[in-house]
């Protein structure tokens, strides 16, 4: 069956979808949200993911490792959540999950690795939509 949305529509909506999920979860969402379709892989680039709190402790190492470990932790917890999303949008079933937390930049990024090439029948913005 051919998907009825582009692929930028596609990347837009599972960026809304993990910026809500992530405000549900934590109180506040990214700046910024940036999702890319790529093959086999859905990449989600969130921007100023760091609360206040979690920023005063970046101050020395050991508070940075636990900023990382905090974000490891919460992404394992919502792990079913993120890849339900990938997988609703996407009609693909992922099998594998990668993620980390700059705490430098205040970046998060994720990408999830599908079961097939998500771009060989999704259209792109200059082609019509199949119907």
């Amino acid at each position: 069956m051919p998907h009825t949305k582009t692929k930028g529509q596609m990347e837009a909506e599972i960026g809304d979808a993990m910026v809500k999920l992530q405000r549900e979860r934590t109180g506040r969402g990214p700046t910024q949200t940036h999702t890319y379709i790529i093959h086999d892989m859905v990449v989600v680039r969130m921007q100023e993911v760091l609360t206040p709190a979690e920023r005063q402790l970046l101050g020395n190492p050991h508070g940075q490792s636990l900023v990382k470990q905090f974000h490891q932790q919460m992404h394992e917890i919502a792990r079913r959540d993120l890849e339900a999303i990938i997988e609703s949008h996407t009609g693909a079933k992922v099998t594998s999950v990668h993620s980390d937390v700059s705490t430098k930049t205040g970046e998060q990024v994720s990408i999830y690795v599908v079961d097939h090439d998500l771009e060989v029948n999704l259209p792109r913005r200059h082609e019509p939509v199949r119907r």
